[in-house]
Protein backbone atom coordinates (compact mmCIF):
# COMPACT_ATOMS: atom_id res chain seq x y z
CA UNK A 1 0.00 0.00 0.00
CA UNK A 2 2.86 2.39 1.14
CA UNK A 3 6.64 2.91 -0.35
CA UNK A 4 8.61 5.39 0.55
CA UNK A 5 12.04 5.67 -1.05
CA UNK A 6 14.65 7.68 -0.15
CA UNK A 7 12.25 10.73 1.49
CA UNK A 8 14.13 13.78 2.29
CA UNK A 9 12.29 16.98 4.17
CA UNK A 10 14.03 20.32 5.62
CA UNK A 11 13.03 23.33 7.17
CA UNK A 12 14.27 25.96 6.70
CA UNK A 13 14.58 30.20 7.46
CA UNK A 14 17.16 32.67 6.81
CA UNK A 15 19.41 31.52 9.91
CA UNK A 16 18.74 27.70 10.33
CA UNK A 17 18.42 24.84 8.22
CA UNK A 18 16.73 21.32 9.86
CA UNK A 19 16.77 18.59 8.63
CA UNK A 20 14.19 16.33 9.56
CA UNK A 21 14.08 13.06 7.44
CA UNK A 22 17.30 12.33 5.38
CA UNK A 23 16.68 9.34 3.17
CA UNK A 24 14.25 7.63 4.69
CA UNK A 25 12.95 4.16 3.35
CA UNK A 26 9.98 2.44 4.40
CA UNK A 27 7.05 0.22 3.26
CA UNK A 28 3.59 -1.13 4.53
CA UNK A 29 1.73 -3.36 3.46
CA UNK A 30 -2.30 -3.70 2.89
CA UNK A 31 -3.22 -3.97 6.39
CA UNK A 32 -0.46 -4.03 8.06
CA UNK A 33 -0.42 -2.73 11.50
CA UNK A 34 3.07 -0.79 12.15
CA UNK A 35 3.98 1.31 15.24
CA UNK A 36 6.94 3.81 14.72
CA UNK A 37 8.84 4.98 17.23
CA UNK A 38 11.50 6.79 18.24
CA UNK A 39 12.97 10.02 20.67
CA UNK A 40 11.79 13.39 20.39
CA UNK A 41 12.57 15.01 17.05
CA UNK A 42 13.49 12.35 15.14
CA UNK A 43 11.04 12.92 12.51
CA UNK A 44 8.28 10.68 13.56
CA UNK A 45 5.17 13.24 13.10
CA UNK A 46 6.89 14.72 10.01
CA UNK A 47 6.26 11.36 8.77
CA UNK A 48 3.24 11.34 9.71
CA UNK A 49 2.24 14.40 7.57
CA UNK A 50 3.57 12.83 4.81
CA UNK A 51 1.76 9.53 5.03
CA UNK A 52 -1.47 11.61 5.68
CA UNK A 53 -0.61 14.23 2.78
CA UNK A 54 -0.58 17.08 5.29
CA UNK A 55 2.88 17.89 3.88
CA UNK A 56 4.85 17.64 1.38
CA UNK A 57 8.84 16.00 1.17
CA UNK A 58 11.56 18.37 -0.60
CA UNK A 59 12.85 15.02 -2.36
CA UNK A 60 12.10 10.92 -2.66
CA UNK A 61 9.09 9.37 -3.72
CA UNK A 62 5.92 8.33 -1.87
CA UNK A 63 3.62 5.53 -3.99
CA UNK A 64 0.07 5.43 -2.03
CA UNK A 65 -1.73 2.25 -3.48
CA UNK A 66 0.43 2.44 -7.25
CA UNK A 67 -0.01 5.50 -7.56
CA UNK A 68 3.46 8.96 -6.59
CA UNK A 69 1.77 11.49 -4.63
CA UNK A 70 4.96 13.55 -4.48
CA UNK A 71 4.10 16.45 -6.51
CA UNK A 72 -0.15 16.09 -6.28
CA UNK A 73 -1.86 19.75 -6.18
CA UNK A 74 -3.51 20.48 -3.31
CA UNK A 75 -6.83 19.45 -4.77
CA UNK A 76 -5.72 16.08 -5.63
CA UNK A 77 -4.40 15.24 -1.78
CA UNK A 78 -7.73 16.45 0.13
CA UNK A 79 -9.58 13.98 -2.42
CA UNK A 80 -7.07 11.33 -1.33
CA UNK A 81 -7.33 12.49 1.97
CA UNK A 82 -10.76 12.46 2.34
CA UNK A 83 -11.88 8.81 0.52
CA UNK A 84 -8.76 6.84 1.63
CA UNK A 85 -6.87 8.17 5.16
CA UNK A 86 -8.47 8.59 8.87
CA UNK A 87 -6.57 10.17 11.85
CA UNK A 88 -6.50 9.31 14.82
CA UNK A 89 -4.66 12.77 17.20
CA UNK A 90 -3.65 12.52 20.69
CA UNK A 91 -5.62 15.55 21.28
CA UNK A 92 -8.90 14.09 20.04
CA UNK A 93 -9.36 16.87 17.49
CA UNK A 94 -13.13 17.11 17.98
CA UNK A 95 -15.42 20.83 17.11
CA UNK A 96 -16.79 21.58 20.76
CA UNK A 97 -19.77 22.97 19.38
CA UNK A 98 -20.84 19.81 17.64
CA UNK A 99 -22.46 16.74 19.26
CA UNK A 100 -20.94 13.15 19.14
CA UNK A 101 -23.14 12.39 16.43
CA UNK A 102 -22.27 15.71 14.95
CA UNK A 103 -18.79 15.26 14.80
CA UNK A 104 -18.72 11.83 13.38
CA UNK A 105 -20.98 12.85 10.96
CA UNK A 106 -18.77 15.31 9.57
CA UNK A 107 -16.80 13.56 6.85
CA UNK A 108 -19.71 12.47 5.47
CA UNK A 109 -20.62 15.80 4.93
CA UNK A 110 -17.41 16.70 3.42
CA UNK A 111 -17.61 13.65 1.12
CA UNK A 112 -21.34 13.94 -0.04
CA UNK A 113 -22.93 11.21 1.09
CA UNK A 114 -26.52 11.39 0.94
CA UNK A 115 -28.46 12.04 4.52
CA UNK A 116 -29.98 8.48 4.82
CA UNK A 117 -26.71 6.84 4.17
CA UNK A 118 -25.10 9.17 6.88
CA UNK A 119 -27.27 7.99 9.01
CA UNK A 120 -27.08 4.34 9.09
CA UNK A 121 -23.31 4.85 8.90
CA UNK A 122 -23.03 7.49 11.61
CA UNK A 123 -25.54 4.50 13.96
CA UNK A 124 -22.96 1.94 12.70
CA UNK A 125 -19.67 3.14 13.91
CA UNK A 126 -21.01 4.74 17.40
CA UNK A 127 -22.42 1.14 18.47
CA UNK A 128 -19.29 -0.29 17.08
CA UNK A 129 -17.46 1.97 19.27
CA UNK A 130 -19.68 1.55 22.10
CA UNK A 131 -20.76 4.90 22.63
CA UNK A 132 -24.03 5.25 20.74
CA UNK A 133 -25.45 6.36 24.23
CA UNK A 134 -23.90 9.47 24.04
CA UNK A 135 -24.70 10.98 20.34
CA UNK A 136 -26.10 14.11 21.81
CA UNK A 137 -23.53 14.74 24.40
CA UNK A 138 -21.19 17.89 23.39
CA UNK A 139 -17.45 16.85 23.75
CA UNK A 140 -16.82 18.50 26.86
CA UNK A 141 -19.51 16.19 28.68
CA UNK A 142 -17.51 13.16 28.32
CA UNK A 143 -14.51 11.13 29.68
CA UNK A 144 -11.12 11.46 27.41
CA UNK A 145 -11.66 7.59 26.63
CA UNK A 146 -15.31 8.66 25.77
CA UNK A 147 -13.77 11.58 23.74
CA UNK A 148 -10.83 9.16 21.98
CA UNK A 149 -13.73 6.61 21.09
CA UNK A 150 -15.47 9.71 19.54
CA UNK A 151 -12.08 10.11 17.27
CA UNK A 152 -11.79 6.76 16.56
CA UNK A 153 -15.61 6.55 15.01
CA UNK A 154 -15.25 10.12 12.96
CA UNK A 155 -12.13 8.55 11.69
CA UNK A 156 -13.36 5.18 10.22
CA UNK A 157 -16.84 6.55 9.58
CA UNK A 158 -15.29 7.01 5.48
CA UNK A 159 -14.60 3.40 5.74
CA UNK A 160 -10.61 4.39 4.79
CA UNK A 161 -7.48 2.07 4.03
CA UNK A 162 -5.53 3.69 6.00
CA UNK A 163 -5.58 5.13 9.54
CA UNK A 164 -3.14 7.04 11.04
CA UNK A 165 -2.69 7.72 14.68
CA UNK A 166 -0.93 9.79 16.39
CA UNK A 167 0.10 9.02 20.16
CA UNK A 168 -3.37 8.01 20.45
CA UNK A 169 -3.21 7.05 24.16
CA UNK A 170 -1.48 10.17 25.05
CA UNK A 171 -3.49 12.12 26.81
CA UNK A 172 -5.22 8.80 28.78
CA UNK A 173 -5.22 6.49 31.25
CA UNK A 174 -3.72 3.05 31.20
CA UNK A 175 -7.17 1.47 31.56
CA UNK A 176 -8.51 4.10 28.39
CA UNK A 177 -5.71 3.98 26.94
CA UNK A 178 -6.18 -0.29 26.65
CA UNK A 179 -9.63 0.42 25.54
CA UNK A 180 -8.64 2.16 22.90
CA UNK A 181 -5.83 0.26 21.31
CA UNK A 182 -8.17 -2.75 21.53
CA UNK A 183 -10.64 -1.11 19.12
CA UNK A 184 -7.32 -0.18 16.85
CA UNK A 185 -6.71 -3.66 16.53
CA UNK A 186 -9.76 -4.71 16.25
CA UNK A 187 -10.10 -2.63 12.76
CA UNK A 188 -6.76 -3.63 12.08
CA UNK A 189 -8.15 -7.05 11.91
CA UNK A 190 -11.36 -6.26 10.12
CA UNK A 191 -8.71 -5.48 6.61
CA UNK A 192 -7.86 -1.39 8.10
CA UNK A 193 -3.74 -0.37 7.75
CA UNK A 194 -3.03 1.16 10.25
CA UNK A 195 0.47 2.83 10.88
CA UNK A 196 0.87 4.85 14.53
CA UNK A 197 3.36 6.70 16.24
CA UNK A 198 4.06 6.09 19.67
CA UNK A 199 6.39 6.63 22.83
CA UNK A 200 4.86 3.42 24.40
CA UNK A 201 6.37 -0.09 24.31
CA UNK A 202 3.04 -1.38 25.44
CA UNK A 203 1.12 0.08 22.26
CA UNK A 204 3.81 -1.03 20.29
CA UNK A 205 3.20 -4.30 21.05
CA UNK A 206 -0.68 -4.31 19.97
CA UNK A 207 1.10 -3.97 16.28
CA UNK A 208 2.73 -6.62 13.76
CA UNK A 209 5.77 -4.56 13.27
CA UNK A 210 7.81 -1.91 15.02
CA UNK A 211 10.08 0.97 12.96
CA UNK A 212 12.28 2.59 14.99
CA UNK A 213 13.38 6.16 13.82
CA UNK A 214 16.50 7.87 14.72
CA UNK A 215 17.93 11.31 13.11
CA UNK A 216 15.35 11.24 10.33
CA UNK A 217 16.07 7.38 9.25
CA UNK A 218 14.85 3.86 10.11
CA UNK A 219 17.62 1.94 12.39
CA UNK A 220 15.74 -0.43 13.17
CA UNK A 221 12.68 -2.85 12.46
CA UNK A 222 11.20 -5.42 14.81
CA UNK A 223 8.30 -8.50 13.61
CA UNK A 224 5.86 -9.37 16.25
CA UNK A 225 3.85 -11.68 14.44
Amino acid sequence: MIKITNLEKTYRTEEVETVVLHALNLEVREGEFVAVMGPSGCGKSTLLNILGLLDDPNSGSFIFDNTETVGFTERRRAELRKHAIGFVFQSFNLIDELTVYENVELPLVYTGVPAAERKKRVEEVLDKMRIMHRRHHYPQQLSGGQQQRVAVARAVVNRPRLILADEPTGNLDSSNGNEVMDLLSELNEQGTTIVMVTHSEHDARYSHRIVRMLDGQTVTETILT
